[in-house]
């Protein structure tokens, strides 16, 4: 939902938006623009007349040092593997961080650190980081917020019997005086019987800064008699995650 809500909304600010392709190659023409040869649907297809090309196309682990003269070894996609405590497979190399391919943030990498360094230098012998339920951000126009599973997954871990799923759409009432307005959502998925929730995602403006706190709650457990029975703050778009009233109809 939160991914089809913002791709319209993408498109509806005006920029071209193609999807399914496969880019081959760059050509700068001899009036000095570019233009972009791809593969889309088994056809090839170019789009000319750009000043500049910006990729965003991901990263692959800097690991091949030698790694593998003192016992670390890698995954496929040249990862450091490390266990939960975040040892590689040499006694005495640790790894953390986007090098070990999970979670690739900053604050994840600060806190798989504190722990490292509490459990080694701290008296803390079963320090590590819990990986599940962090909270994350995608930065786009709405932003987007998720934290905890999807539906999907829920569903796959749980059963989709199991699996009871809270949405609905929304708009911040700053577009109340606006001519155009950008959408928002929400989606909660919980675990019956005790309606515990296991994920929560957000589409629209605040999304970002509401869902630390809202993250809190989730990760100590939070069901949705939780939030039904805090009172809402009024006017937010906060309050809607606290007033979610009917399941989805499946």
């Amino acid at each position: 939902m939160l991914s089809q809500l913002v791709t319209q909304e993408i498109v509806d600010s005006g920029i071209d938006l193609v999807r399914n392709t496969t880019v081959e190659k760059l050509i700068k023409e001899p009036d000095g623009t570019i233009t972009v040869h791809m593969i889309r649907d088994g056809s090839k297809v170019s789009l000319s007349g750009y000043s500049h090309v910006l990729w965003a196309i991901g990263r692959v682990p800097n690991t091949e040092i030698g790694l593998q003269h003192v016992g670390v070894q890698l995954d496929a996609k040249k990862n450091v593997q490390v266990d939960e405590f975040q040892n590689t497979t040499a006694s005495n190399i640790y790894a953390l961080g986007d090098v070990a391919g999970k979670y690739l943030l900053t604050p994840v990498a600060i806190a798989a650190g504190r722990k490292l360094a509490h459990r080694l230098f701290g008296n803390q012998p079963d320090a590590k980081l819990d990986y599940a339920n962090i909270a994350t951000v995608v930065f786009s126009h709405p932003p987007i917020g998720t934290v905890g599973l999807t539906e999907e997954e829920a569903k796959a871990k749980y059963g989709a019997e199991n699996v009871r799923v809270y949405e609905t759409l929304s708009r911040s009432m700053y577009y109340a005086v606006t001519e155009r307005k950008q959408p928002g959502a929400i989606k909660m998925v919980c675990l019956l019987p005790n309606e515990k929730i296991l994920g929560l995602h957000l589409l629209g403006l605040g999304s970002d800064e509401m869902l630390q706190g809202f993250g809190v709650a989730i990760k100590m457990g939070a069901t949705k008699a939780d939030f039904d029975s805090t009172v809402a703050i009024h006017p937010t778009a906060a309050e809607e995650v606290v007033t979610l009233k009917n399941p989805r109809k499946e």
